[in-house]
């Protein structure tokens, strides 16, 4: 055994570490079922793995709202998909949604609109 691998078992083991493993896939496929749960017409789209991020899995309702989580491949994201009852699309294949794209455009102008109300609340109280 040596110096490394005591250092990788207690990371592993701290009390603020993120869930692994058997956990992990649990906490996500359980945000997964609340997402799905509480919107309507969502889908699975699969995204690869790049340079910068590893393979996700990210579930889009009819109105585009949309969440992600990590997955470890392409099999496991089918598998939480199809454990859900979600359709799955594979976003190099498909592309993305434009309603994903049109969500994303509302959260933005709403996000802008707050920051400019905030701004004017505060220019207009001399405190």
């Amino acid at each position: 055994m040596g110096l490394f691998s005591r250092l990788r078992r207690q990371a592993a083991t701290a009390p603020d570490a993120p869930p692994a493993g058997r956990a992990a896939r649990e906490e996500t496929v359980e945000h997964f079922r609340e997402f799905a749960r509480t919107r309507v017409g969502v889908e699975a789209y699969l995204e690869p793995q790049t340079n910068v991020t590893q393979t996700t899995l990210m579930l889009i309702a009819t109105d585009g709202e949309w969440t992600r989580r990590r997955v470890p491949d392409g099999r496991a994201g089918w598998d939480i998909a199809q454990q859900l009852g979600l359709p799955f699309y594979d976003v190099q294949r498909t592309g993305y949604p434009q309603r994903m794209r049109d969500w994303n455009s509302r959260q933005r102008i709403e996000r802008q609109r707050a920051q400019r109300e905030r701004a004017a609340r505060r220019a207009a109280d001399p405190r």
